[in-house]
């Protein structure tokens, strides 16, 4: 098919969503075809389904985040590198990691872009954004329409048999998902049932292959039979959980013997962790369900940062203050604690997402969101320290395409769609979950009726959000709200009036007939906690660090630096080291303290300082919430080799220092070294 052709039919399909969407929101409830599916066929009922692309808005400093992606990297990265304006055009060019066939590492990274952006358009209704995703999305689909055998539309149906390529058709197969969610347009959801109706997920191939990325296609399998209602796809899904190979390395997750090896890879184990779990309510299996939170578990045990995200240096690399995360982990991570809140109900995933939302989603990325870094390491004293590791070249420089290797610069664009998307939820009572917060307007169909839902609220920068309810009749229906779980007293009243705080997996159920004008006033006050730990060595993947070049830090077997870190509610706190741009710090800032308060008295060291949020949100050092800490300055010369002293902190000058939101920073301290009084005063808290 001519290129030219390509682009005619792209424009009349571009068209003609346009048109679909107007139609979805007047009159489409697609979310109660995914309910009747679920309850139809499943033979364990998930707890929330997601709603679709656009019904619920950003206001406030979320919208402004918001925009600044469309504006920046999200919305102009085709303009930056070639990878993003020719990936999945049919042909090959000249990139690193590109086949002569224009498969390869194009396939994943392009993928990450076009499935964010295509998100982020419709949620902002950005004319411009809308029509450069669309576009591209369009010539995928009329690939598929016009002959092809897979998303990878001019290759044979056998190039997917290739893990890697396999990997990126199912973030294809998310993308054209998403759109569809966005439209409604019948040509894409006929492209997707075209290419699942025959697909097969590619299975391991041996021992070490525990549970290939392609299993990945999953996720838009299932989404593709919730709203097409094709049992063969079921099937297929189905089929996949009995394969020998998944029921032995299932067992083996069930039953707690997980083998190191196989996750040297934190993009792989933050993307194959959940598909066990989604194959669960087709098959009633709970040992599925079970199995995903145990890999999970085992890779937090050794390897959970305080910023809620697991070293990922490429590999897991355990506890430090030095150790990397590399960006693609932000978003990848978000994505399976969604599935697991949809499948779960439970509140512990919510908390999870906002964590890693609010604290480590804005530390890789520029203020205004047009460059941004590969890695993100929670203590970053200067532009020289932490020091890279050998592999990609400008891992921690913030480029408008971060560095060589492209996937994390295609991914980032997922994170602030992905938590719009999700922050509320329909249940399976035919009601709505208050799943994540933030300011937002959601405006759903429930029995239908349209129900709006203003959010107005600073969240997480302050601890009230006031929902206010507009619709034009009075509808009967439950609203479940997340408590999140470091909230010691929250209170909720409606129309002024308390409800008793009756919660079920961390969510309160307030079933009534609503009516326009009805209120909802969450209260949920913040208090600071210290958390303690000790940096660990590196992990057990020795083989994977020889081989990829690593060699230097094998012998790192001794480390156990003591540190603490700070949170008020759910935003972690650094020291800032300010900034001229994101990749120089500011000359002379002393960052040489040690934190030096007993935390059985918290309230008398530590000074909370609000202000009002005002203008534009920029992640801005002048941060709403500070902290005012007691602390001690005393010599200290970081090294690559000793990140943190290695024992408490004896001597040093009283100081007080000022601390921060997390997110806010570029360069910060954030594992602190600490005194010996306020480290054996952990040691007698009870």
């Amino acid at each position: 098919m001519s290129q030219c052709r390509i682009m005619a039919m792209s424009m009349l399909l571009f068209l003609s969503s346009l048109g679909a969407l107007a139609q979805n929101v007047k009159d489409g409830n697609y979310t109660a075809k995914k309910i009747q599916v679920y309850s139809t066929n499943a033979k364990a009922l998930p707890s929330f389904i997601p709603l679709e692309i656009g019904e619920i808005k950003p206001t406030g400093w979320l919208k402004d985040w918001a925009t600044d992606a469309a504006n920046g990297i999200t919305g102009h990265l085709d303009e930056y590198v070639d990878v993003f304006k020719h990936g999945w055009k049919g042909y090959g060019f000249k990139a690193l990691g590109v086949n002569e066939d224009g498969t390869g590492w194009p396939i994943e990274q392009c993928s990450y872009w076009l499935d964010g952006g295509v998100k982020l358009a419709y949620i902002l209704n950005d004319t411009s954004l809308i029509r450069k995703t669309s576009s591209r999305l369009n010539m995928v689909i009329n690939g598929v329409l016009n002959g092809g055998e897979s998303f990878i539309y001019w290759k044979p149906k056998s190039v997917a048999d290739d893990w890697f390529n396999n990997w990126g058709h199912g973030l294809m197969g998310r993308a054209l998902v998403s759109y569809y969610q966005a439209t409604h347009d019948p040509k894409i959801m006929q492209a997707l049932q075209k290419v699942y109706h025959s697909f097969t997920i590619r299975a391991p191939q041996d021992t070490i292959e525990y549970m290939p990325r392609g299993a990945t296609n999953i996720d838009a399998m299932t989404e593709t039979y919730l709203m097409s209602g094709d049992k063969t796809i079921l099937d297929k899904i189905v089929a996949y959980s009995k394969i020998n190979g998944i029921i032995t390395e299932e067992n083996r997750w069930f039953n707690k013997r997980i083998i190191a090896r196989d996750f040297n890879h934190g993009v792989t184990f933050y993307e194959t962790l959940r598909v066990p779990a989604m194959m669960y309510p087709w098959t009633g299996n709970a040992k599925e369900l079970y199995a995903s939170q145990n890999v999970l578990e085992w890779g937090e045990k050794q390897n959970l940062l305080p910023v809620g995200i697991c070293s990922s240096q490429e590999f897991l690399a355990g506890i430090g203050s030095f150790r990397d995360i590399e960006t693609c982990n932000v978003p990848t991570s978000m994505w399976s604690f969604l599935w697991m809140m949809r499948l779960t109900g439970e509140r512990n995933w919510g908390d999870r997402i906002e964590k890693i939302f609010f604290n480590a989603a804005p530390a890789p990325i520029s203020r205004d969101f047009k460059t941004m870094c590969y890695f993100q390491t929670l203590n970053r004293f200067s532009s020289k320290l932490p020091v890279e590791i050998p592999g990609p070249k400008d891992d921690f420089k913030y480029t408008n395409q971060g560095c060589e290797v492209l996937c994390c610069v295609g991914n980032c664009n997922n994170i602030i769609p992905d938590y719009i998307s999700s922050m509320w939820m329909a249940t399976m009572d035919d009601g709505l979950a208050a799943t994540l917060y933030g300011p937002c307007k959601v405006a759903k169909q429930v029995k239908n009726e349209k129900v709006t839902i203003n959010c107005n609220t600073t969240y997480p920068f302050g601890d009230q959000i006031n929902m206010t309810f507009s619709m034009a009749k009075a509808i009967n229906m439950p609203i479940y709200l997340r408590i999140p779980g470091w909230c010691n007293h929250p209170s909720i009243k409606v129309n002024g009036k308390e409800v008793a705080m009756k919660t079920e997996k961390g969510f309160v159920k307030i079933a009534r007939t609503w009516k326009s004008n009805d209120n909802i006033q969450l209260h949920f006050p913040m208090t600071v906690r210290i958390q303690k730990g000790r940096e660990t060595p590196y992990p057990r993947q020795t083989d994977y660090f020889v081989t990829a070049g690593y060699k230097e830090n094998v012998s790192d077997t001794t480390i156990h630096n003591p540190y603490e870190c700070i949170t008020y509610g759910p935003l972690l706190f650094s020291f800032p080291i300010p900034d001229l741009n994101p990749n120089q710090e500011s000359a002379n800032t002393k960052f040489n303290y040690a934190l030096d308060v007993d935390p059985k008295n918290i309230s008398k060291q530590i000074t909370v300082i609000k202000k009002s949020l005002t203008g534009k949100w920029l992640w801005q050092l002048d941060a709403p919430i500070q902290l005012k800490v007691k602390a001690k300055q005393f010599d200290w010369n970081p090294t690559p080799s000793q990140p943190l002293p290695a024992t408490p902190v004896k001597d040093g000058g009283e100081a007080t220092i000022d601390l921060v939101p997390y997110g806010c920073t570029k360069f910060r301290v954030t594992m602190f070294p600490v005194t010996e009084k306020s480290w054996d005063s952990f040691k007698t808290l009870k």
